[in-house]
Formats: structure tokens, C-alpha cells, sequence
């Protein structure tokens, strides 16, 4: 496998997993290609918050007065590009750490199709979080930056939950393709991308510099500390993790830019 068909195959793994866009069908896939997959996750979350803030630009055009249903809007279409794939490992992570027990049932319960009511409170919350901050940082006129940073942080995570040391908790399913293939030097890369990105969007506002940064490394510090989580627990990682990391650092970034604007 060459270096650039590795590369074609990692943009087609990244995008086919993360969202329902037309990907094209990798030609191979291993732990190779999924570890790249892993370090082009932020770009997916570029592309996504993309379409997001065009949706919200758009509803703002329509409706300028109306921020909570642009927000709505805006948070709907990145659920959708996503498949509510996140979701669905956010509520699967939540009703597996909230029966507390052993690791096995845990693992079998997060492989279960039904959601319990762990499950639905974390997805009621985390939505409910997005929508408050996004409209937030829309009534601050930061709507489309807050979007772009807050989808390319939260996927930020997926090299650092996916970093070498982190395992992965079965034999079977995404984790085994993806678990420990991203070297910690890498994933700082990445970080030093996404955050001069942040950075950019938002210079020169001395405020909002610091909450795109805070953004940024506090998306980072959630992955450590879900991945440590679900190590503890499960461990390991597993798709199902990786999803809700990226569900719970979302919020998380957009609050802070709320915040900050």
C-alpha cells in the first residue's frame, strides 16, 4: 500500500464512519489507514461545522431575530451529518457506566440496540447544552466561528482517545482498527493545527482568543479523561467511547465560547 493510496483510504474511512456524506468505499482497511482516519477527524468536524454554519447563516437571513431556531437548526445538522452515531455511543456509554457494574455486563449492555434512561438524559443534555450555546455565542454575532471551532475541537479528540497507550476494551467492532494506532507527538500536531485555526477565526479579540484556545484544550483534556474513564472501567476504548467523547466535548466547547464572547 502506498503512502498516497493510504491517505485516499484514510479521507474515505474518516468521512464514511463520522458521517453520512458519500465517502467512496475504502480499498483497504487496517490499523494503518484507521490511525490516519483518526488524525483527519478534525477536518471532518471542519467540513461538517461547515455545512452547519451555512444552515445558520442561512436561517439568520431568513429570520435575523430568531437565534434559538438558528441554533436548533445548526445542532440538528451536525446530529444528521453525523448519523447520530455519537450519540447513540454517548447513550450507550452513559447506560453502561450508570449500571455500574461488572465490565463484561458493561461491554454487553453498550452492545445492546435499546437506550436507557442514562442514556436519555445524557443525549437531552448534551443537546440542550449545544442549543443554549450556540445560540449564545449567535446573539454575541460569533455564530458561524463558535460552530467551525466547536465541531473541529470535538473530533480533535479522536487522535488523542485513539493514542497509543489507550487499548482497545474487546477484540471485535471500531475499536480494534483504531485503539492505540496515534502517536502522542502526532496528536500534538494536530492540536497545534486545530488550535492556530481557532486562533485565526478569532483574532484580534483579546477574549475571544482565550475561549477559542480554552475551547481547544479543554476538547483535549475531555478525551484524556473519558479515555481514562473508559480504561478504568472497560479497559479500554471502543466505538461506542469514541462517539461519546465526541459528544461530550462539543458542549463542552461551545459553552466555553459562550462564555468568552
Amino acid at each position: 500500500m502506498t503512502s498516497t493510496t493510504g491517505w485516499a483510504d484514510a479521507v474515505r474511512l474518516a468521512f464514511g464512519t463520522l458521517t453520512v456524506l458519500p465517502a467512496g468505499v475504502p480499498s483497504r482497511v487496517d490499523r494503518v489507514v484507521g490511525g490516519r482516519a483518526m488524525v483527519l477527524a478534525p477536518v471532518v468536524g471542519l467540513v461538517i461545522g461547515g455545512v452547519a454554519a451555512g444552515v445558520i447563516a442561512l436561517a439568520q437571513l431568513v429570520k435575523p431575530e430568531a437565534d434559538l431556531l438558528a441554533a436548533v437548526v445548526g445542532v440538528l445538522v451536525i446530529a444528521a451529518l453525523s448519523g447520530g452515531l455519537h450519540l447513540d455511543g454517548l447513550a450507550d456509554f452513559s447506560d453502561a457506566l450508570g449500571s455500574r457494574r461488572d465490565r463484561e455486563t458493561m461491554l454487553r449492555i453498550m452492545k445492546q440496540s435499546d437506550i436507557g434512561p442514562f442514556g436519555v438524559v445524557a443525549i437531552v443534555g448534551v443537546l440542550l447544552l449545544d442549543v443554549a450555546a450556540l445560540s449564545a455565542c449567535i446573539q454575541s454575532g460569533y455564530g458561524w466561528q463558535a460552530v467551525l471551532i466547536a465541531t473541529t475541537a470535538s473530533r480533535l479528540t479522536l487522535p488523542w482517545s485513539c493514542r497509543t497507550s489507550v487499548p482497545a476494551a474487546r477484540p471485535d467492532g471500531l475499536g480494534t482498527f483504531v485503539a492505540g494506532t496515534v502517536r502522542p507527538l502526532t496528536a500534538t500536531a494536530a492540536t497545534a493545527v486545530v488550535l492556530a485555526a481557532a486562533l485565526a477565526l478569532t483574532w484580534p479579540s483579546s477574549s475571544r482568543l482565550a475561549g477559542s484556545a480554552a475551547a481547544v484544550l479543554l476538547a483535549v483534556a475531555t478525551s484524556l479523561a473519558t479515555t481514562r474513564r473508559a480504561q478504568t472501567a472497560l479497559g479500554g476504548t471502543t466505538g461506542d467511547v469514541l462517539g461519546a467523547t465526541i459528544e461530550l466535548a462539543l458542549p463542552l466547547a461551545l459553552l466555553t465560547l459562550a462564555l468568552t464572547v
